[in-house]
């Protein structure tokens, strides 16, 4: 392709908005131009990288038996009352009605629309299991739309939907989705780590995350420094030795209340008593549809809502609001001695030799709390939320390490929650009528040449990994008004066409330090430099974007030579 002949706007500085790199870099290399709040047009440049993931997405698909279907964007209200998610959703689901006064959404995902094609059709084991996946625009009304197509209301997503007759046949699926998924992301050249995740508003049992690694990233990501552990931080477990804690401790003093007038924060109560947090007993209120709850927790530790919400077996939790608390509760001064709430304490409670605590009374505290002696009763696990440098939970010697990363793929095994509740039944082998197993898979297309913008960039620009770059090389004719440039640098750009190697001409009559920025902001993998100077020595400069490494080789092997180096990025 000949630089005059492709519409790429760059520009010299990037919007006022635009925050992180792929953003800055995706508007002035000229590949998105903003059209709304978090709705954005895809400009030639940047749909040749969507293209190109894209037909790896489907290369994988297609590998482990997914079968492509294109599904409606406009959806019917009925089908997600069905499911009984049309008000539990939210406002992030776009709502609208038709001239006939009818309900429908502009689909966010479609959970419903492929059970209900999938349950008109299916109806025996023998026509299970079924993958299919569909790449396609979704909406979601974010209420804050940001970081460009990283985080859009309007996007480009792989969504896939399995079907099964049981247990054992969802997940063969899902560990064949999770290995394609690798796959995928192997091959659009980034580093990723596949993380345990929580299923979120879409439900299910089973679930793991596909991050890349990058400082912008929304997540944090917990992993092991020596084995393959990884988690979002969270789910992370943590591991607790049992032992610490357990014997009667001798010197354990009696339970004394103090005065600590006006300090209610770990921060103060430490520097009043001069003690650390992890002296300190935490206790956070919570609201259940079980009603209040209190969480304990060391002074340096959050308490993890999710985790909390496992260990009651409730329906829904969230920390209670202070104004809404029980009158006997004395907020800031709150402890575990008296308390007449249920209480769930994290494990580490159990190790501390001593701890001190709110007396559940104003400006007072407790000290001498032995929490073996004093707190045996409470129920006890994992609640707070793992940090850098606990110990990995899966094996004895690591240590998690926490870096943030962009999401990029969720794969979950939904079981029957969709096909229970829209009746997608089947008749097993015995004639029994059953419900579907389902899984669901998803993978934000725009997000994946985003964040390998976020991954793979310098001050300078893009430095895309060959598989999904917008061209693979770039020519540039230094002077195209001497002609024996303009003549090298034509006849090496049709040797690599013809040698099926994507290249762009940079034909434009713009300054040399023009066309050498404008290169490295558009970040192909080589460039190939082609001047009057080094031509009469018969050479030509080839540089590699990533590595800023620069070789002059000979005119007439720079063609063979750019593809071996090709081959090798």
């Amino acid at each position: 392709m000949r630089y005059s002949q492709i519409f790429i706007p760059t520009l010299k500085e990037a919007p006022a908005d635009a925050e992180i790199a792929s953003h800055q870099y995706m508007v002035r290399a000229g590949l998105i131009r903003q059209l709304a709040s978090g709705i954005y047009s895809t400009l030639p440049l940047g749909l040749r990288v969507i293209r190109k993931i894209e037909n790896i997405i489907r290369e994988e698909m297609d590998r482990i038996g997914g079968q492509e279907v294109f599904l409606p964007s406009i959806q019917p209200s009925e089908l997600w009352k069905e499911s009984g998610r049309w008000d539990f959703y939210g406002k992030e689901l776009l709502r609208i009605r038709d001239r006939h006064d009818r309900e429908f959404c502009y689909g966010p995902t479609h959970e419903e629309v492929i059970t209900d094609l999938v349950r008109k059709e299916v109806k025996s084991y023998k026509q299970l299991p079924l993958t299919f996946y569909q790449i396609q625009t979704k909406f979601r009304d974010e209420v804050r739309p940001r970081f460009g197509i990283m985080r859009g209301r309007e996007f480009m997503m792989k969504d896939a939907y399995s079907f099964h007759p049981d247990e054992e046949s969802v997940n063969k699926t899902y560990d064949d989705m999770a290995r394609a998924y690798s796959n995928i992301f192997e091959r659009c050249g980034l580093e990723y780590k596949k993380v345990e995740a929580d299923t979120g508003a879409i439900g299910g049992a089973r679930s793991h995350e596909f991050h890349v690694l990058a400082d912008s990233g929304e997540d944090e990501i917990g992993f092991c420094d020596i084995c393959d552990f990884a988690s979002n931080l969270e789910l992370a477990q943590r591991r607790i030795p049992s032992e610490t804690g357990e014997a009667e401790n001798q010197d354990a003093k009696a339970i004394e209340e103090i005065s600590t007038p006006g300090k209610k924060t770990i921060e103060e109560v430490t520097s009043f008593l001069s003690i650390t947090p992890q002296e300190i007993i935490k206790t956070v209120i919570f609201e259940s549809n079980a009603g209040l709850v209190a969480g304990l927790c060391r002074g340096d530790r959050e308490i993890n809502p999710i985790k909390l919400k496992k260990l009651l077996d409730c329906e829904w939790l969230h920390p209670a609001d202070q104004s809404k608390q029980d009158d006997s509760i004395a907020y800031g001064y709150i402890g575990p001695i008296g308390l007449k709430l249920p209480m769930y304490a994290d494990a580490e409670i159990l190790q501390m030799p001593q701890a001190v605590a709110g007396a559940n009374k104003t400006d007072c505290h407790l000290t001498g709390i032995y929490p073996p002696r004093d707190l045996s009763t409470i129920k006890t696990g994992d609640i707070c939320f793992a940090k850098a440098n606990d110990p990995c939970p899966q094996c004895d010697k690591g240590t998690l390490q926490v870096k943030r990363g962009v999401e990029l793929g969720h794969i979950f095994v939904l079981g029957n929650k969709y096909s229970k509740s829209m009746k997608a039944h089947f008749l097993d082998a015995n004639g029994k009528e059953q419900a579907m197993i389902m899984g669901c898979y998803g993978i934000g297309v725009g997000r994946t040449a985003a964040a390998a913008i976020e991954q793979l960039h310098d001050e300078k620009g893009i430095c895309w990994p060959k598989s999904i770059a917008p061209f693979q090389i770039e020519v540039i004719p230094v002077n195209i008004k001497d002609e024996a440039t303009v003549t090298a640098a034509e006849t090496l750009y049709k040797t690599l066409t013809q040698n099926g190697i994507e290249t762009l001409l940079d034909d434009r009559p713009e300054r040399a330090g023009i066309k050498f920025k404008d290169a490295d902001l558009l970040g192909l993998p080589i460039q190939i430099i082609i001047g009057p100077k080094t031509l009469q020595e018969g050479l030509v400069e080839l540089r590699i974007r990533k590595s800023g490494g620069t070789l002059s080789i000979p005119l007439d092997q720079a063609s063979e030579k750019a593809q071996k180096i090709l081959t090798e990025l």
